[in-house]
């Protein structure tokens, strides 16, 4: 049974007669001024109006008001803004995950008969979403070699509309010239998007590659999952740009696909934004020091990671991210290695198995190390030639002591493979 006020008649602003209602159309406000170290939390599908004429007039393209909350919130408009900030960017999009970044800015920019070029150590899925979905709508996608700047050159077509970097390659690491891939972008005339997720707007600047303003890429993704959750319990992405049209672009793409993202996961990312460049450091720490300690072992042919001096791309990393972090440069707290071929796939698989502190699980970025053994050959449309012949093995430094996470290694090697 419904409780209620008494049955008596009042005026047209009077307190509504029934419990149920007065709860859902509460007038207490709490009072303005209320500071503290994280920004409150806006929870909404629904916006509310004061009027019809403000209704008809609030515009969310621009972020000047709300209209609802797929469209934005201030939680999320808080979030855009701090992520342009990091990355150089005059404004920003939120979306599901990294992949829906890539895919977000596909669908906006593609057109049957259109073509997209790839980089062939691409983010897995985002090849994938070319072989399958673009292809679909007759998109066409052709993969390029992400160390032969000419072979991008020579790859565009005057169908091609987009063209996606990375820095470095998924798994293998190569870092490309990626200042002359946009330069040979602009001379063409074609849309260039990097995924950024490595870099995260720390190691290098995607919009200003050069350092004097002249010269950056015209998109970047990045997975928000990775090192600005910081935790590995979030799913997010975001799309950046500089142009305003091509901005609009995408975001109107964006409104018609229906993406968004939920309240909690951006508190989330906003938590652990600022301790971010802290972390990032920690983990590139780290990683370099083991990355070196395994380029001593003897199972190990090729250790991959770009901040090492012989892997593939270090010249490229060093002209780009060697000014960062007092002249160290910035890395990511990834790197992959190459088991020698005389061990088998059965004695890699053992030794990833015998990780201890080292779990095996996807992703990066978060406080636990992972570890995963890849069939790199299946994932490339053409051979590695700068690679090492055996498995390759991706690591994902986290936050543990680096001696434990040392000994974890030599364990587990020792277990694998012995004293070879």
């Amino acid at each position: 049974m419904t409780a209620s006020l008494p049955d008596t008649p009042g005026p047209a602003d009077a307190e509504p007669r029934h419990l149920t209602t007065r709860l859902v159309h509460h007038s207490y406000e709490a009072p303005a001024g209320f500071a503290a170290p994280q920004p409150p939390v806006h929870k909404a599908s629904t916006v509310i109006f004061p009027n019809v004429a403000a209704m008809r007039a609030r515009e969310w393209k621009d972020k000047t008001s709300y209209t609802y909350g797929l469209h934005g919130t201030p939680t999320t408009y808080l979030l855009e803004e701090r992520l342009a900030t990091l990355e150089g960017a005059a404004q920003c999009l939120l979306v599901p995950s990294g992949l829906a970044a890539i895919a977000n800015v596909a669908l906006a920019l593609l057109r049957t008969g259109d073509e997209v070029l790839i980089p062939d150590n691409a983010y897995g899925p985002s090849k994938a979403l070319a072989e399958a979905e673009l292809r679909h709508y007759g998109i066409r996608h052709v993969i390029y070699d992400p160390l032969d700047p000419a072979d991008l050159a020579a790859r565009i077509t005057p169908a091609t509309r987009l063209v996606w970097l990375e820095a470095p390659g998924s798994v293998s690491m190569e870092f490309p010239d990626l200042a002359e891939q946009v330069r040979i972008c602009r001379a063409h005339g074609v849309i260039c998007a990097l995924d950024n997720t490595w870099g995260a707007g720390l190691a290098f600047a995607p919009f200003d590659l050069l350092g004097d303003g002249t010269l950056g890429v015209d998109v970047s993704v990045h997975a928000l999952t990775k090192y600005p959750s910081g935790g590995g319990d979030v799913l997010m992405g975001s799309i950046t740009t500089r142009d305003q049209g091509l901005h609009l672009r995408i975001k109107l793409a964006h409104m018609r696909l229906g993406l968004g993202v939920g309240a909690n996961d951006v508190e989330s990312v906003l938590r652990s934004l600022p301790s971010m460049a802290i972390r990032y450091r920690a983990h590139d720490v780290a990683a370099r020091e083991l990355a070196r300690w395994m380029a001593g072992q003897p199972a190990v042919a090729q250790v991959l990671h770009p901040a090492l001096e012989g892997s593939p791309g270090h010249a490229q990393w060093r002209a780009l991210c060697g000014a960062a972090q007092g002249g160290e440069g910035a890395a990511a707290g990834l790197f992959s290695v190459v088991i020698d071929e005389r061990h088998s796939q059965a004695a890699v698989d053992a030794f990833c198995d015998g990780l201890r502190y080292f779990k095996l699980g996807y992703s990066w970025g978060g406080p636990m190390s992972l570890v995963v053994p890849y069939d790199l050959p299946g994932m490339r449309d053409r051979p590695a030639g700068h690679l090492k012949p055996g498995t390759v093995v991706r690591f994902s430094i986290g936050l543990e002591d680096v001696e434990d996470l040392r000994a974890d290694l030599e364990q587990a090697l020792r277990g694998a493979f012995g004293g070879s």
